[in-house]
């Protein structure tokens, strides 16, 4: 056996790894869930944002856009929008959802002059959770 000789064994190697694992199964949910939850927000804010520039357009060619229309409208101006200013969103792109999917826009809508969602992570109507819908007349 040499003398002075420092390094770790095998058992210790073990020790340390067990307890790294055993603190990323803890911490890795949370993490997890706070990015869900981020998303959620993050898509409330790009609806209220959306919202806001639907509003400038109504003000501008005093109604919502169509279903037909939809979105795109607040980019590009319809035929029939006569007293368009716009565009009305700086960076001149519809975005999409944090989960990279399009807004659902319908007008007129059943819950005000226009509805607005996000499917949520799920992509599928209703949903709890993470999954749950983002609307607009929430």
């Amino acid at each position: 056996m040499v003398v002075g000789t420092r390094g770790f064994t095998l058992i210790e190697l073990l020790v340390v790894l067990a307890i790294l694992a055993l603190l990323a199964g803890l911490v890795g949910p949370a993490v997890m869930n706070a990015l869900g939850e981020s998303k959620g927000k993050a898509a409330r804010v790009q609806i209220e944002d959306l919202g806001a520039a639907l509003d400038l357009y109504r003000l501008d060619v005093g109604r919502y856009p169509n279903s037909e229309e939809g979105l795109v409208a607040l980019v590009t101006k319809p035929a029939s929008a006569k007293r368009w200013n716009g565009p009305y969103l700086k960076k001149r792109t519809i975005p999409d959802d944090p989960w990279g999917n399009p807004y659902h826009y319908t007008s007129p809508g059943e819950h005000g002059g226009y509805d607005l969602l996000s499917l949520g992570a799920d992509s599928s109507p209703g949903g709890e959770g993470d999954n749950r819908d983002i609307l607009s007349w929430e």
